[in-house]
């Protein structure tokens, strides 16, 4: 059976699998709050589900509409909106936002304070460090245009995006790609490859040791 601590909220209709633990002041199941400018969808969303053995660490917050899956830790202070899927063995770190209508493969790893965009694909074993930053919006909340071209990016299995990086809407990372710290990507990244700077240039392929096939 889950276990809920006394100062969580779990909103009914919500699904705990076996060993589930919902810690202090955690919030599971909320329904949106959408401002009337908003671009999510707004039909009803139905109950989240939590799959076996997840923990939903201290003041995190999960929508409903998502379904996590299996021996999922989502860190103190995360937050994961609604229609988001979540594989099994995935770590949000603390402080992370995972938003709304969006995909993470199994096996990934999402440290603290990273943003991911609404509408991203993160495919199995993504790595994002600390503090990247993804994007969906060219037109920044300006002109009717913008609606039909929102896209966050595609990170593709085994890519991994170093601390503090940026990543522009719809821009796709080859698997196991590598994007240094602090990099700007402006456009998609070749498998197996390693770019740096701003905007972000390829510097060489990715060492063979370091590909998952060779772990």
């Amino acid at each position: 059976m889950a276990e809920v601590h006394p100062s969580a909220t779990v909103y009914p209709g919500t699904v705990l699998g076996e060993g589930v633990q919902v810690l202090e002041n955690a919030v599971v199941g909320k329904q949106p709050s959408l401002s009337p400018r908003s671009t999510a969808k707004r039909e009803p969303l139905p109950p989240l589900e939590v799959g076996p053995g997840t923990i939903v660490s201290t003041g995190a917050i999960v929508f409903a509409g998502t379904r996590i899956g299996a021996r999922v830790i989502l860190g103190d202070q995360s937050c994961v909106r609604e229609r988001v899927e979540i594989g099994d063995d995935v770590v949000v770190g603390r402080g992370s936002l995972v938003e709304n209508d969006t995909t993470i493969g199994a096996l990934t790893k999402i440290q603290a304070n990273a943003y991911i965009t609404a509408y991203s694909t993160l495919e199995d074993n993504v790595f994002i460090a600390p503090c990247v930053i993804t994007t969906n919006d060219n037109f920044m909340g300006r002109t009717e245009r913008r609606h039909e071209l929102i896209k966050g990016p595609t990170i593709r299995r085994g890519a991994r995006v170093g601390g503090g990086a940026t990543l522009l809407p719809g821009v796709e990372i080859g698997e196991e790609a590598f994007v240094g710290a602090g990099a700007v990507v402006v456009r998609d990244v070749p498998a197996r490859k390693l770019v740096v700077g701003s905007p972000a240039r390829v510097l060489r392929d990715v060492a063979e040791e370091e590909l998952l096939e060779n772990q």
